[in-house]
C-alpha cells in the first residue's frame, strides 16, 4: 500500500495521458515532461481525457507502484491548469484529490515550517529538482512518563 506522509513529493501531470501506458510508458512520461526523477519517491499523479480515472506513479526503492483509481459515477472536478506540464501538490491535498474534491478549495491551517531532509545517507545534491523535503524540524523535548503535566 502507498501511503501519502507529510514528506512526500507530488506531482500531478496537468495534462491527460493514454491509459493504455503502463509503468514504463508513465516513466516515459515523467522524465520528458516532469521536473523530478521517476527513481526519487516522488508520487507523479496523472489523469484520463475522460477525468474519469487517475494513475498514481512511485518508486519506492525496490520496484514502482502504479495504483489506478476509476471512478464508477463522475468526474475528477478539479485538475491544476497551469501553463506548465506538472504542477506540485501537498500530499495531504493527494488524498483529497483521490476522493473527488478540490484540494485547493479546502481551507486548511498554513503549513508552519517547512519539512527538511537531514539524513546521512543521502544529500540533497544527489537529487535532481527542488531540495527533498523527507524529515520535520528540532526534536522536542516530551514530558518523562510519569510526569502528566506537573
Amino acid at each position: 500500500m502507498i501511503q501519502a506522509t507529510p514528506h512526500m513529493r507530488v506531482l500531478v501531470a496537468t495534462q491527460p495521458v493514454d491509459f493504455r501506458k503502463g509503468i514504463d510508458g508513465l516513466v516515459r512520461v515523467c522524465r520528458d515532461q516532469m521536473p523530478a526523477d521517476p527513481f526519487s519517491g516522488t508520487a507523479f499523479v496523472f489523469r484520463n481525457r475522460m477525468r474519469t480515472g487517475i494513475k498514481i506513479l512511485v518508486y519506492d526503492g525496490q520496484g514502482f507502484w502504479l495504483c489506478h483509481k476509476r471512478l464508477s459515477k463522475g468526474k475528477f472536478k478539479w485538475w491544476p491548469s497551469r501553463g506548465s506540464k506538472s504542477s506540485e501538490l501537498a500530499s495531504f491535498s493527494l488524498q483529497i484529490l483521490m476522493g473527488g474534491g478540490d484540494p485547493e478549495g479546502v481551507q486548511m491551517v498554513e503549513m508552519w515550517k517547512p519539512l527538511i531532509y537531514s539524513g546521512p545517507e543521502m544529500n540533497s545534491s544527489d537529487v535532481p529538482g527542488p531540495t527533498p523535503i523527507l524529515n520535520t524540524h528540532e526534536p522536542i523535548d516530551l514530558p518523562k512518563q510519569g510526569d502528566h503535566g506537573k
